[in-house]
């Protein structure tokens, strides 16, 4: 069971979509206030929802078609990284200038107890499916970072699993580690969506096939795939660092690293388009602009 959220003229509107892919209107106008109320009748989000699944909320078209918004406005957006073997190969290379045989502090960090986690967006600077993410003016080396999502409660629950992309600026980030910040977070650098899968209907979320896609003039020019039993880290691992000494905020978003790095000759260009799939999910699809 997934649950999307569109707009329909002004009006949000949260949906369930089944796994036959029928999609089902839900009265709630929030995804945390579905969580919540369920937890307050004493059953899972699932059997709360089954309850709307009738004829008569059901939408005739294709859900994929309509006008898609960001599933949960995540309060905040945080990322974690060095989670995969491939990651820690790219920060290295763009630490070194390319010595790939160089030891670094992502190695370091990569084996150490504590992860690297930051700060990553707001929910004005996340957008959602179809949405424009923006180019850094002021760099050169710029990529999209496909990564699960956690979807968390206040509480440090793992309420939901999304798709998401942690725009990044290997060249920013390569020439200090001080500037990551600046690296990760600008202006539309976030985006999230199409769809949450509800936590309880994921058996296994090591299992999770992942893609991404960049499209130029209509041209594939990057695919690669992975999966999350590639992850170094435990998911509730990553959560607890978050969780320690700081406070959560109900939709918080955990973006849980990224073992998908394009071509160290690879840069986003404006007009670009970037699909990230994860199965069970849905595809996240964003077009690329300049800042």
């Amino acid at each position: 069971m997934r649950i999307i959220r569109f707009l329909d003229g002004q009006q949000k509107w949260l949906a369930a979509v089944t796994d036959d892919e029928q999609a089902y209107r839900l009265p709630q106008a929030d995804f945390m206030t579905l969580i919540y109320q369920a937890r307050e009748k004493g059953v899972t989000p699932v059997q709360w929802i089954e309850s709307a699944l009738k004829p008569v909320n059901k939408l005739t078209d294709d859900w994929t078609s309509l006008h898609l918004i960001t599933p949960v406005d995540a309060p905040e957006v945080w990322a974690a990284g060095v989670t995969y073997q491939r990651s820690r190969e790219a920060r290295n290379y763009e630490a070194t200038d390319g010595k790939l045989d160089a030891e670094t502090f992502y190695d370091k960090v990569y084996d150490a107890e504590r992860p690297e986690i930051f700060f990553k967006s707001t929910a004005a600077r996340t957008v959602g499916p179809n949405e424009a993410v923006t180019l850094r003016s002021d760099s050169t080396w710029q990529i999209p970072e496909p990564e699960l999502g956690l979807v968390l409660a206040a509480d440090g629950s793992i309420v939901g699993y999304i798709a998401g992309n942690d725009m990044s600026c290997r060249d920013i980030e390569g020439e200090n580690p001080l500037y990551l910040p600046q690296a990760k977070i600008w202006r539309n650098s976030c985006s999230i969506g199409p769809a949450i899968r509800l936590a309880e209907t994921v058996k296994n979320p090591y299992e999770f096939s992942i893609v991404c896609q960049i499209y130029r003039d209509e041209s594939m020019v990057v695919k690669s795939e992975a999966s999350t039993s590639e992850l170094n880290r435990k998911l509730d691992e990553l959560v607890s660092f978050l969780a320690r000494d700081n406070d959560l905020y109900d939709g918080t978003v955990l973006l849980t690293g990224t073992s998908i790095v394009p071509p160290n000759d690879f840069t986003l260009e404006p007009g670009d388009r970037i699909e990230i799939s994860i199965s069970d999910i849905g595809t996240l699809i964003n077009p690329v602009i300049s800042n």
